[in-house]
């Protein structure tokens, strides 16, 4: 998710199309939090591990 969310910051930031870069941001964010609280031991999603 953290891989998508960089891919989409960069199309949108040479092509300029914001909502790619708003979706991107997003994405990463959620992919960031996601692989905190695998790291930290936390279940996500019924997994202990996120990835």
């Amino acid at each position: 998710m953290i891989l998508l969310g960089v891919i989409l910051l960069v199309v949108g930031f040479v092509t300029g199309i914001s909502i790619l870069w708003t979706i991107g941001i997003i994405l990463a964010v959620i992919g960031a939090v996601l692989w905190l609280l695998g790291a930290m031991g936390h279940a996500v999603a019924g997994h202990r591990h996120y990835w």
